[in-house]
């Protein structure tokens, strides 16, 4: 094992095209004999997932750590890799070393005098704390890390798929990770439904109520707020559907009228599918406040291009979710704050662990109460019904309302 922590193998996608990946190659990986070899193939698996940059990161973070723990631990090719290697691989990923350990995101590399050069606090593993317990003051802990189930799925998943690349590329000829027949050792099977994180109704009436007294107060700030809050829970859109990227860019024209006189949201959304988002009344309301308060008409025409969510700064779209989960955390911040004010702090607290995704889960929970099923989906995005399923509440409530006065002792 390397004494010092590895460097990062892995740019941006705007540095990661394979037909330059002898220059990205680095200092660290530029003896092993078999290395250059491996990084050709594993960036060029890498650049066809090119089209989403959240899939891009996920699978560059999996095959990162796999080519860093393959080289400079087990000292051998990707090619080389059995069965037995890759269980010792993911004990390793459950309990790496400490110096493969930060405690901070940082950027995979900085411009030095013209030149990128990989982030000294860089690590392969990053240990977090959870939302509310950082609002306490908790800081991260090197020794508290641990690797999720969902994280150990990802790695099962992502390294398959790179070992059947592989294979299609005749670079080796099996996969290690479909010889694993007892991955149950590794990943706990689910047996029972998964609790929804979502705002209650008292939660998510004080939300929107606190951002609608926020945009009178403030409009010039807090109108773009509203209308960020009112579509990411009116029309269940991903983060990453408000936010400009490569790949997609939400405009006024994305709102269409059909042959009918409906209102629709054209979106791209995960695995770059594109699809239409019905817009109900009160959206489309949401949207005329929205456009009149940058001084737009009503309603947008065919194809226009004013871009739907501006940055605060200049005309250009906001690209960084980062900022829209800023915006939304003041929101969910100032709610907070009122709600402990009417005496409200324990219906309140769920707010502290709030994310933006939340505010999707509960309209799509709200929705499939009187909603045809396959109508939320279709609108959701989801690639089954199955996955939709999963908000409805019926069986769960009567399940709990079943042993909600069930004794301890039965002769009490």
């Amino acid at each position: 094992m390397i004494a010092m922590p590895p460097t990062p193998l892995f740019d941006s996608l705007a540095f990661s095209d394979p037909k330059h990946a002898d220059q990205y190659l680095g200092e660290q990986a530029a003896p092993l004999h078999f290395a250059r070899d491996d990084f050709q193939k594993a960036l060029q698996f890498l650049y066809s997932y090119r089209g989403s940059d959240a899939t891009f990161m996920a699978y560059r973070r999996e095959i990162e750590r796999l080519l860093q723990w393959s080289w400079f631990v087990a000292g051998k090719s990707i090619k080389d890799i059995r069965r037995h290697d890759f269980e010792t691989f993911i004990a390793f990923c459950q309990k790496p070393p400490k110096q493969w350990i930060g405690t901070k995101t940082v950027a995979r590399y900085l411009v030095h005098q013209g030149l990128r050069k990989p982030h000294p606090d860089w690590r392969p593993f990053v240990v977090t704390v959870k939302k509310v317990a950082r609002g306490e003051g908790c800081v991260p802990e090197i020794k508290k890390y641990s690797l999720s189930q969902k994280a150990l799925q990802a790695i099962f998943a992502i390294c398959g798929s790179f070992y059947n690349y592989l294979i299609q590329e005749d670079y080796i000829h099996f996969n290690p990770v479909a010889q694993i027949r007892q991955k149950s050792k590794f990943i706990r099977q689910k047996h029972s439904k998964l609790i929804i994180r979502r705002l209650s109704e008292l939660q998510w009436s004080y939300v929107i109520d606190t951002v609608e007294t926020l945009a009178q107060q403030h409009p010039e700030a807090h109108e773009r707020s509203l209308f960020i809050m009112r579509a990411l829970y009116g029309m269940y859109l991903r983060i990453s559907e408000l936010a400009a990227s490569a790949r997609w860019q939400p405009k006024m024209g994305h709102f269409q009228k059909d042959a009918d006189g409906n209102w629709w949201f054209m979106t791209v959304g995960k695995g770059n599918k594109e699809r239409l988002i019905s817009v109900s009344d009160e959206m489309l309301a949401a949207l005329k406040r929205y456009r009149s308060s940058l001084g737009l008409s009503l309603l947008p025409s065919r194809d226009e291009n004013t871009v739907l969510i501006k940055k605060s700064i200049g005309n250009g779209p906001i690209t960084s979710t980062r900022q829209i989960r800023s915006i939304v955390q003041t929101c969910f911040d100032t709610a907070f704050e009122r709600m402990v004010t009417d005496g409200l702090k324990e219906d309140a607290m769920e707010l502290k662990a709030a994310t933006v995704h939340w505010l999707r889960h509960t309209g799509i929970s709200e929705d499939v109460k009187h909603r045809p099923r396959e109508h939320v989906r279709d609108d959701a995005g989801h690639s089954s019904s199955a996955i939709t399923d999963k908000y409805i509440d019926v069986e769960m409530r009567a399940r709990h309302a079943s042993a909600k006065k069930k004794k301890l002792d039965p002769l009490a």
